[in-house]
């Protein structure tokens, strides 16, 4: 059964830069579809980004297209999401998910396996 595991969460001031990993055991996943989500205080859990089984395409959320990336290593068995430009409303817990497809989506219900989560905080 797919587990998935993030890491590279923590505190970073407005500006900063962290890169968020995740990293699977159980299962490979050269067939999955993979996403980051994230969940702040008093908000609805949102699609922050999202990649294809082929690495090719993807896919952001407004708020962050131009300042994260995500990526995969499959040979790693981890997707990361690269983040720059940090803002204090990119402070959440953020979750890494995947999907039996090729096609990925920002849609949370969309996803099968989910990751504990990390926390991100951005504050001077």
């Amino acid at each position: 059964q797919l587990q998935l595991v993030e890491s590279g969460g923590g505190l970073v001031q407005p500006g900063g830069s962290l890169r968020l990993s995740c990293a699977a055991s159980g299962s490979t996943l050269d067939y999955l579809s993979l996403g980051w989500f994230r969940l702040a205080s008093g908000k609805e859990r949102q699609g922050v980004s999202c990649l294809g089984s082929s690495g090719i395409r993807s896919d952001y959320a407004d708020s962050v297209k131009g300042r994260f990336t995500i990526s995969r290593d499959d040979a790693k068995n981890t997707v990361y999401l690269h983040m720059n430009s940090l803002k204090p409303e990119d402070t959440a817990i953020y979750f890494c998910a995947a999907r039996m497809s090729r096609w990925c989506t920002l849609s949370s219900q969309d996803y099968d396996s989910w990751g504990q989560g990390t926390q991100v905080t951005v504050s001077s």
